[in-house]
């Protein structure tokens, strides 16, 4: 049960804020507190609706005193929706979305609460870009200070291998920068230590020319999928650094471009990204071509409108896991199409593989992502609407996951992962970078006031 929050306390933290305070039972109180996983139905005792980088240090300073729990919230994609805790104070950053683009210095100022729309659609104008997720609706901050996985990768690096700057605020209310040169201890832990050192108010990154960009996402049935997965395996072991993309099962979505016999049927796909032109990608995609897809969709496409193509909807019910794999084998790849063709009925339940390499595995090494060597990575993305599915869609995740392990590595990007315990963070950061991470957390928040994540317990 959450401590009482006296009304004179309440009423302070309305008076210190110029954004807006919800209560239980107030205005809008359900709609702050829905996540973007259905399946998380949580009550906080109070949501801060921060409007400025003060509205954030006085919340964080009231939960304090009110000895609240603080949970943060940012884009709220987290699977394991630590955003959003019972008899929590939830710090909501989504007012502050503020995204500034410097073309001439070709960096990027971001406020803490932005998504990949806001981040993409300032980019859009000035035709540069900086590798963001693969949806538009992911938050910045939460997803670059994890690692930041998305499209351009394997051109411009990881999200994290871009960040120049940060602010922010840390557990006693007080702000922080950090760079390269001013505390780089703790700059060296925001590239993969996620928000267990404070709430990053606003990023700093580096952009990149991106003129042209194209895409092409091809279609097949099932019964073909192992060779149009081996297919993309063996192109996706010469492809160029400007090449990303993945194999996918999952039932026919309800677009316009699926023929209306497929919609709901499984499929499995092969999608390619490239930041060039579609002439090019075309010409080297084509052996998947010869495959003779049921669908195909090949296009020069704005960055912009592929980051928005896949979105989910929110409210679905969620599970995700990863495992990064050290070598994908012609028996892994039969294991991977065996467990992508039994999907279960009645879910919009998606297992992709994605390409990596290129810029992750040659950037920076010495940041704590032992996890950015693999040269694949296996995401199984479960959805479904039925809570009575909850059991075997949760279990065909941990399948996926039990099914690659022979290939895998001991360390996953945890971004793409909800609460697998304590010994989960600890390989993926790797045992060294760990103890190192503690003990940057037990200097900037002793008291591990921001628990709620993947979290790094303060060195003692």
């Amino acid at each position: 049960m959450a401590p009482h929050i006296s009304e004179s306390a309440l009423a302070g933290l309305v008076d210190d804020l110029a954004g807006e305070v919800i209560i239980p039972g107030g205005p809008g109180y359900d709609e702050a507190r829905a996540l973007h996983n259905g399946m998380i139905d949580r009550r906080p005792s109070v949501i801060a609706q921060c409007a400025t980088q003060a509205d954030v240090s006085n919340a964080i300073l009231f939960g304090r005193e009110a000895d609240l729990p603080i949970a943060v919230r940012g884009g709220g994609h987290s699977v394991a929706g630590t955003s959003m805790i019972d008899g929590a104070l939830v710090v909501d950053l989504r007012r502050m979305h503020g995204v500034v683009v410097d073309p001439e210095d070709m960096t990027v100022r971001i406020e803490g609460g932005a998504t990949m729309a806001h981040l993409d659609h300032a980019c859009q104008p000035f035709h540069v870009a900086t590798t963001g997720g693969r949806v538009s609706t992911t938050g910045v901050g939460g997803f670059t200070l994890g690692g930041g996985s998305g499209w351009l990768e394997r051109k411009f690096g990881l999200a994290s291998d871009n960040l120049l700057a940060a602010d922010l605020i840390t557990a006693e209310g007080k702000h922080v920068h950090t760079d390269a040169e001013e505390n780089p201890e703790l700059f060296w832990a925001l590239h993969g230590g996620g928000g267990n050192f404070g709430v990053a108010t606003a990023l700093t990154m580096r952009l990149h020319p991106l003129p042209r960009m194209s895409m092409s996402m091809l279609f097949f049935l099932p019964e073909n999928a192992p060779e149009v997965v081996r297919t993309f395996r063996d192109l996706g072991l010469s492809a160029p650094d400007e090449m990303g993309g993945g194999a996918i099962y999952l039932p026919a979505p309800p677009e316009p471009f699926i023929p209306e016999e497929l919609v709901g049927k499984l499929v499995c796909g092969a999608l390619f990204t490239y930041t060039g032109p579609v002439e090019e990608l075309r010409e080297f995609a084509a052996p998947l071509f010869a495959l003779k897809p049921v669908v195909e969709i090949v296009t020069d496409i704005p960055y912009v409108d592929l980051q928005s193509m896949m979105d989910d909807p929110p409210g679905l019910r969620n599970y995700w896991s990863a495992e990064y794999l050290r070598e994908f084998s012609d028996e892994a790849v039969d294991v991977f199409c065996e467990r992508g063709a039994a999907i279960p009925a009645g879910t919009a339940i998606q297992q992709v593989l994605f390409l990596m390499g290129g810029a992750v595995a040659a950037g920076p090494s010495g940041y704590p992502q032992p996890w950015r060597t693999a040269p694949w990575a296996v995401h199984p993305f479960a959805t479904w609407e039925d809570p009575a599915l909850d059991e075997p869609a949760v279990q065909w995740v941990r399948d996926v996951r039990a099914d690659v392990r022979p290939w895998a590595l001991d360390a996953t990007y945890l971004n793409f992962v909800g609460a697998e315990g304590e010994q989960r963070i600890v390989s993926s950061f790797g045992e060294r970078n760990y103890r190192r991470l503690a003990t940057v957390k037990a200097a900037y928040d002793p008291d591990n006031v921001f628990r709620f994540n993947q979290n790094i317990v303060p060195a003692g």
